[in-house]
């Protein structure tokens, strides 16, 4: 964590991110408030070849998208490299929109891709960081300190936390803390259960890391793992990291409508933190005439609630990528990773090796998934704080203010590591926004 260093007050003024004079395209949904810079011909171009699958002139449309291949160089300006992507991915679904597109990335890219993203974006950084200090406000004092973590991945989120815990222990000692990650590659868990366990242990902390096994539910793989984050976890027998070296954990299989505290061995006495970084997202579904797509959701999250954690945190993109409406669901993600390649175009160097694996390997999958795939193929289903904040408090939780420390630690995240007048902060309704410019990106919240 941050907690060594000093923070002072921001007082940078908002560059104005509006780009008004270009002709709005008469499909787009919301036009008077497009905040984007695209280039005007480039940004008529990808919605006109849109709402041309959405009319259903496939031929003119796969005309359009050969062009705009054609036109836009994968080194070129963000206008370029962004135009590029959302021409492939409206290639792919002209291909098929139903098939999961072949995923010709390796693993050992979309690793590289992924700690690229969390180094030169300060997007995981600043969920992470934030969520981790809510959950050391709400757990401060507490001896015996369960967090469950889903979708661990590489476990880059906990070494910060750790590190604190360890700095502010007293002369009691510090807590015992076991954390279970999930994922959907055992043998990725496991090698984040020992690097985890060696760090710790080099802190001289109690700690224990226990692998929860997700299937692979299908071929459209969203984490760097190679593998997709799931609705139905179970649990794997396998070893538990600990500092006496190890030991056996196994429980039976739960379906994430059932999801108890048997299932990931939450032991008497224990405190419960539930962390829920950019995963649930990945649990809502294709709406229906009596669901609206978030029926498993609910039932997890009602789970969730009958363990009665003592915080639960939740960090999601802020953007509306759920509409079953392709030429909405089109121009909210043109919007939005616009700003997202604008914030890359203006702070890394122009000839940035990380920067094109983030935008080639990672976003590039996000915006495929976005926009070429359908039904149960598509698994980035994004939505804004509101819709989560209505869906937590329908499960019976309620809101756990995030504290001040908590932004000005943000704050200097980016100030130290991120010094750009674009990024910025807020907090709105006792939940912190990262944007750029005046576009709110990710949302971090916590809840009780």
């Amino acid at each position: 964590m941050l907690g060594s260093l000093k923070s002072h007050e921001e007082g940078e003024q908002d560059p104005d991110p509006h780009n008004n004079n270009h002709r709005p395209h008469p499909h787009h949904p919301n036009p008077s408030h497009a905040l984007v810079s695209l280039s005007a011909h480039a940004r008529q171009l990808l919605i006109s070849c849109a709402d041309l699958i959405h009319r259903g002139d496939i031929p003119t449309a796969r005309r359009t998208a050969s062009l705009l291949s054609a036109a836009a160089s994968p080194h070129g300006d963000s206008t370029d490299r962004l135009t590029r992507q959302f021409a492939r991915a409206l290639s792919l679904r002209l291909a098929s929109p139903s098939v999961p597109c072949d995923d010709t990335s390796s693993s050992e890219a979309l690793q590289s891709s992924y700690l690229s993203l969390n180094q030169v974006t300060p997007f995981l950084r600043f969920a992470h960081l934030t969520a981790n200090q809510a959950i050391l406000d709400a757990l401060h004092g507490c001896r015996r300190i369960h967090i469950l973590d889903l979708d661990t991945s590489h476990g880059v989120q906990w070494p910060p936390l750790l590190q604190a815990i360890a700095d502010r222990s007293d002369a009691e000692g510090s807590p015992s803390i076991r954390i279970t990650g999930t994922g959907t590659d055992l043998d990725v868990l496991r090698r984040t259960g020992d690097r985890l366990q060696t760090f710790a242990h080099s802190l001289g902390l109690q700690f224990q890391f226990h692998p929860l096994l997700l299937p692979i539910a299908s071929t459209n793989s969203t984490s760097p793992s190679s593998s997709t984050t799931t609705s139905i976890p179970s649990t794997a027998n396998a070893t538990a990291t600990d500092g006496g070296g190890g030991g056996s954990s196994s429980s039976s299989s739960s379906n994430i409508s059932n999801l108890t505290s048997s299932s990931f061995q939450l032991l008497p006495g224990e405190t419960l933190a539930v962390n829920c970084v950019l995963f649930l997202h990945k649990l809502l579904k294709d709406s229906c005439h009596e669901d609206d797509g978030s029926r498993e959701l609910r039932a997890f999250l009602q789970a969730v609630k009958a363990m009665n954690p003592t915080v639960v945190t939740v960090a999601e993109r802020e953007a509306s990528h759920n509409s079953p409406n392709f030429l909405q669901r089109f121009v909210e993600a043109l919007d939005y990773y616009t700003v997202v390649f604008e914030s890359l175009e203006a702070t890394l160097p122009p000839k940035s090796q990380e920067r094109l694996a983030v935008e080639q390997v990672w976003l590039g999958r996000e915006i495929e998934d976005i926009v070429a795939r359908e039904g149960e193929g598509r698994r980035e289903r994004h939505e804004r704080f509101a819709r989560w904040e209505g869906l937590m408090r329908d499960a019976g939780f309620s809101n756990l203010p995030l504290s001040p420390f908590a932004l000005s630690q943000a704050k200097l995240l980016l100030r130290l590591h991120y010094p750009s007048e674009g990024y910025q902060l807020e907090m709105v309704r006792d939940s912190i926004f990262l944007g750029w410019q005046n576009k709110a990106l990710f949302s971090v919240s916590s809840w009780h």
